[in-house]
């Protein structure tokens, strides 16, 4: 890598570097302890000291110098001295690898070596070489987007590095890698940072200790670049336990945008299905590149500054020059070329850019190549006007390719305008001219023709509302109405020198125009423009109609919300006094509803929308909610409304910029910003008198959410002193209401119509007025030099932040909902959501299944709803937090309690019935553990399906015919039967007092996987003994209860006297009583009965009353369980991948790995 010549003094660096080839002129030096395989001390001394001290050595083991022999140089050194016929070096190469630094070493021998002895002065030898090495970086700077910067061999090595370090499976894409630090305290680890696409993963192994950190991208809640007290920049991320500090990259700025990039496609690929299409390259996201995010982020730029549809896809940058008639010169600027436009943006920001679809153009032509025009093309469009482009580098190959795409827009205009008879698209004729006071828009041929019926049909508004009401006689008409007449003849004058279609050049003067306020009679068709809705409406002919067929008569709750909204849009205006305004406004809601039913309704849209209805005619109103809500304002209404929360978000950190003295005062935001979401929405149309609202909306359209942005600062700026001095936060909000409210528009020839929404009115205490035009001004001299690149990455960053604003928001509303019904800690229940909800992202990063993933987190379901886990999730996260593990059983046992959990059978569990169950095992009382564990062994839970139900045990639990009398240690003996009896007695009077569905009673084969679970249980229990003998005793007893039970039911069908007989002494008492007696009385008669397994059945009363006899299994039970230990050992083995069907583990003590969340 060449650099920019700097000046080295290699008195003390001759310690740390060795000279491996030398000229007259340069020098070629190795970084002590790289590449010596002798030096091991010396590497890793060097390596420390590199990792501490010196980033640029520390990157770059390898450089070459420049020496030029005989020059002087006097340097002081820290004892005073001064040295003489010292020679100066300049550092003009560095490099990663000995390959890299011979072949910069080799251009120097071919190319400079030999010519640099003709020149007699040291001086210009110095200034030949600095001159040639910029070059060379110049050159190498302009070509870099378009070569690959990584080397395969290299990039396939670091891959190998990636798999065999943190051990992910094939899905896990690495997308690019970086050699830097990270800093753990005030100490630096000189380490590999590898980006993949789920995953930010650092490895370094520094002086013989090993650090792994893995750290999912959608834990990222903060992505900054920000100082520490030893480095000026670094790259900080932030999650919920921990912030991470990485530092010295040879490329900063190009690591923080991929981190950012990343971050940015998983959180909203993750959490934000509600409203994010990723783009079709983009629908896998192992196909994720590094060159496809650099695309990625130019296509994104692009569609923000141009506010073109999201689904435009760039394909050509260039830089070229535009000839500005207006200038009587060439520009400098770059063209962009997507699927549907040609667009122009100067160099020079607002000089002049040109938005130019592609349905607009007649012909591309090449001109002949002069020296005063290279690479010339022309652009003609309908309205008989061209532009010309120059300085076109591959200038054949971008005709070609915008050839086709005319060719493309020109054939699938006939499918996409059905109702539009064949003619000649690339005449002039096939379209007709939208006379829009002086401005002749291109549009539909069908519109005018079709008017007639469309009025007929449906009654559609062929004309704005402000046309159809007009204003009723108000004071000063005469004078407003001559400032109209003048800013119409400056327009008009402005159309003739700039253009008057969607073509038009726009400049710094069309902006100061648009502040001064459209013309009434303009303001429409000039909203139609900028917002090039009018493009839209002339693709799309009849579209609007048939939605309007298609949506009237429709019930759903998006028209039942209109319906209500209604009557309280504007209801201050003449327009929507009228079932004509009502009516409109009830059309274009209602289709766009139907055209767009992921956004349907949402408040705010229809004070929007009746204020395009006041200005356009009802179809061109439509095609301006269309653009608003898609492409100018992108997911602002919906469900959550993100993209308003982003802005707002956005808005406090320019509030802190520019104007930090109210930020201080206002040490809390947060009010400012609730204030604020209205701004947003409604763009002001709801806190202000309509005809000065108005003026800003005619900013928006032209600029943008940038105009809304400055606006907004500008209020406060012009409030700041009275905000400061505030009392509170009401008193803050009435500040700015009443300020909002006084902000008037005396050249508008509107009739003053009051603001309805304001939060407080004042009418003692004076408010002076403040002219809209000159709050605009303000707005554009003080707040305007923000970019939209720079507003663009100020989204990205607040993005992440709001999205994980809401899933925190998710988890404490869960956690709400589910801490009153169990026992867990609130702080450990927080832990086994956070288990929870990563098990589902886990399945998430590598599965590909979009419909799977949409089904499993829908952010609009109720809080308790939103994540939801499968069948293996669910093993998964039993096996590592259940305290009921059976060994190889524990997987049959976690499959059983999903199938019992899994109520509506969709094969998906929530998280409350999920800790629920977590709550019964470390938690519940005895009984309802066991109760727990009968349910894990009867249906739904055990089915004939089940893996390990089918396989019978080879030899009997135990004999049958065991009799009921235990034998104690001491000798002595005790019967149970007595005591038995009064506990079933017990349970039974229990169970009839409480209104509980009785659970069904359990047959011999589910009897057997119940045993055999309890077994399993107590494995390696340090009771272990002393349980299996207490099982055998219960066990032995239920099984001939259940033997009794089928032998009685043997009795009552065949009429036996024999087992009447013996049945009669317990003739008044309960059916377990019986039991009980023919039990004790009959055990070789018990043996002898055959086994039949479809009457042979015991019920849970039956086995909690014999197994609290035994006082092992009862402790056993009842011993207290602590959960944090799972949860600790959870956090750390979560991560068990999966690779070629082998389960691989990340191991690592707690130093050297860590999974952040």
């Amino acid at each position: 890598m060449w650099l920019k010549p700097e000046e080295v003094l290699l008195k003390n660096a001759l310690k740390l570097w060795v000279t491996q080839k030398s000229s007259g002129y340069f020098v070629l030096q190795r970084r002590r302890g790289h590449g010596d395989s002798g030096g091991r001390f010396t590497g890793r001394l060097v390596g420390a000291l590199d990792a501490v001290l010196d980033s640029n050595a520390r990157v770059a083991p390898f450089r070459i110098l420049l020496q030029v022999p005989g020059s002087p140089i006097y340097s002081a050194i820290a004892c005073g001295e001064l040295l003489n016929g010292s020679e100066v070096y300049w550092a003009i190469a560095i490099g990663a690898t000995e390959e890299e630094i011979n072949h910069h070493w080799e251009w120097l021998e071919q190319n400079l070596l030999h010519t640099l002895p003709v020149f007699d002065n040291k001086e210009d030898i110095v200034s030949f070489v600095k001159g040639k090495i910029k070059a060379l970086i110049a050159e190498e700077t302009s070509s870099k987007l378009a070569e690959q910067e990584e080397d395969p061999e290299k990039f396939r090595e670091a891959l190998v590095k990636f798999e065999t370090r943190f051990n992910f499976p094939e899905a896990e894409k690495l997308i690019t890698y970086y050699s830097c630090c990270c800093w753990k305290g005030k100490v630096p680890r000189q380490g590999w940072l590898y980006l993949s696409i789920n995953h930010l993963c650092f490895y370094s192994f520094f002086l013989g200790k090993e650090l792994k950190l893995i750290i999912p991208w959608v834990d990222v809640q903060k992505l900054e670049r920000a100082p520490n007290i030893f480095v000026t920049d670094i790259i900080r991320i932030t999650t919920q336990s921990k912030e991470r500090d990485f530092s010295m990259f040879l490329n900063i700025d190009e690591a923080f945008k991929i981190m950012e990039q990343l971050a940015d496609v998983t959180l909203r690929r993750l959490l934000d299905n509600e409203t994010f299409e990723l783009d079709p390259g983009l629908q896998n996201p192992t196909q994720i590149t590094k060159r496809d995010l650099e695309s990625r982020a130019q296509n994104e730029y692009f569609r923000a500054f141009f506010r073109l549809p999201k689904k435009e896809k760039l394909h050509e940058v260039m830089d070229c020059s535009l000839w500005t008639p207006f200038s009587r010169c060439h520009t400098v600027g770059r063209m962009y070329a997507s699927d549907s436009y040609i667009c122009f943006a100067s160099k020079e920001d607002g000089c002049c850019n040109v938005l130019i679809p592609l349905v607009e153009v007649v012909t591309i032509e090449k001109m002949e190549d002069t020296s005063l025009l290279p690479n010339p093309i022309i652009i003609s469009i309908k309205s008989k006007t061209a532009f010309q482009f120059i300085e076109l580098k591959d200038r054949e190959t971008l005709v070609e390719n915008l050839l086709l795409r005319l060719k493309q827009v020109k054939t699938n205009k006939p499918a996409i305008h059905n109702n539009v008879k064949n003619k000649d698209m690339n005449s002039h004729s096939s379209s007709t001219d939208y006379e829009f006071g002086n401005l002749g828009i291109v549009a539909s041929p069908s519109n005018d023709k079709h008017e007639n019926d469309i009025n007929n049909r449906h009654l559609l508004n062929a004309e704005a509302l402000s046309s159809t009401f007009p204003p009723p006689g108000i004071d000063g008409l005469d004078f407003r109405m001559s400032r109209e007449q003048i800013k119409e003849s400056l327009w008009n004058d402005h159309f003739t020198e700039y253009g008057r279609t969607v073509c038009m050049f726009r400049t710094e003067k069309i902006r100061k125009l648009v502040a001064m306020g459209i013309p009434e009679s303009l303001r429409g068709k000039l909203w139609l423009l900028f917002s090039d809705a009018v493009t839209d409406l002339y693709s799309h002919p009849g579209y609007y109609e048939k939605l309007v067929e298609v949506s009237m008569g429709m019930c759903c709750i998006a028209t039942e919300e209109i319906e209500r909204d209604l009557h309280r849009s504007l209801p201050e205006h003449p327009a929507f006094q009228n079932e004509t305004g009502i009516a409109a406004l009830r059309r274009v809601l209602t289709a766009y509803a139907c055209r767009n039913p992921k956004i349907g309704y949402c408040q705010s849209m229809n004070i929007l929308t009746s204020v395009l209805l006041l200005y356009a005619k009802e179809e061109e109103a439509f095609w301006l909610l269309v653009a608003v809500c898609e492409r100018m304002l992108p997911d602002y209404f919906n469900h959550r409304v993100i993209g308003a929360q982003v802005d707002q978000s956005v808005f406090e950190e320019l509030i802190k910029e520019r104007l930090p003295e109210l930020a201080e005062h206002m040490k809390d935001l947060s009010t400012l910003a609730s204030v604020s979401l209205s701004w947003f929405l409604t763009l002001f149309l709801s806190i202000m008198p309509l005809e000065s609202a108005v003026n800003v909306v005619d900013c928006f359209f032209f600029d943008g959410i940038k105009a809304i942005f400055q606006f907004g600062l500008a209020i406060l700026e012009a409030n700041a002193v009275e905000l400061c001095n505030s009392k509170d936060d009401g008193h803050a909000l009435m500040i700015l209401s009443r300020f909002l409210d006084h902000v008037k528009n005396e050249e508008s020839p509107l009739p003053l119509i009051g603001n309805q929404h304001a939060f407080f009115s004042d009418d003692l205490e004076l408010c002076p007025i403040t002219e809209i035009a000159d709050l605009i001004r303000d707005s554009y001299e003080k707040f305007g030099d923000h970019s939209v690149e720079q507003i663009e990455h100020m989204r990205y960053k607040h993005r992440i932040r709001v999205l994980q604003s809401h899933e925190e928001t998710t988890k404490q509303n869960v956690l709400r909902v589910v801490i009153p019904d169990v026992s867990i800690a609130p702080e450990d229940l927080e832990e086994v959501y956070d288990l929870f909800k990563k098990e589902h992202l886990m399945s998430c990063y590598w599965e590909w299944n979009r419909a799977v993933v949409i089904q499993r987190h829908d952010p609009s379901r109720p809080y308790a709803e939103q994540y939801r886990i499968d069948s293996q999730q669910f093993t998964n996260l039993y096996k590592l937090v259940s305290p009921w593990t059976c060994g190889k059983h524990t997987e049959v046992l976690a499959e059983r309690t999903f199938r019992l959990l899994d109520e509506n059978m969709d094969h998906l569990i929530e998280f409350k019935g999920f800790a629920g169950c977590l709550d019964i095992m470390y938690n519940g009382e005895m009984n309802e553990k066991i109760k727990l564990l009968y349910k894990l062994h009867i249906p739904p839970a055990l089915t004939e399906n089940d893996k390990d139900s089918q396989s019978p045990l080879k030899t009997p639990l135990l004999s049958t015919s065991r009799p009921l009398v235990i034998a104690k240690s001491k000798g002595d003996t005790i019967d149970y039967q007595k005591q038995l009896k009064q506990m079933l007695m017990d349970l039974t009077k229990e169970k009839d007092a409480k209104t509980e569905k009785e659970l069904p009673k359990m047959s011999q084969r589910e009897f057997i996987q119940f045993c055999k679970t309890l077994y399993s249980m107590f494995h390696e229990d340090p009771e272990e003994n002393e349980l299996y003998q207490a099982i055998a005793t219960v066990t032995t007893l239920l099984l001939q209860i259940g033997e009794v039970g089928q032998r009685s039911s043997s009795s009552s069908t065949t009429g036996s006297d024999e087992f009447a007989e013996d049945l009669q002494p317990a003739a008044s008492t309960s059916d377990q009583d019986a039991v009980f007696t023919d039990t004790a009385k009959s055990p070789k008669s018990a043996q002898s009965l055959p086994i039949t397994e479809g009457n042979w059945i015991v019920s849970f009363e039956q086995i909690l009353a014999s197994l609290l006899t035994e006082q092992a299994l009862v402790n056993f039970f009842e011993k207290s369980l602590e959960l944090k230990p799972k949860l600790e050992n959870a956090k750390m083995t979560q991560y068990n991948f999966k690779t070629n069907g082998a389960s691989h583990q990340i191991r690592g003590d707690s130093e050297n790995l860590s999974v952040h969340s």
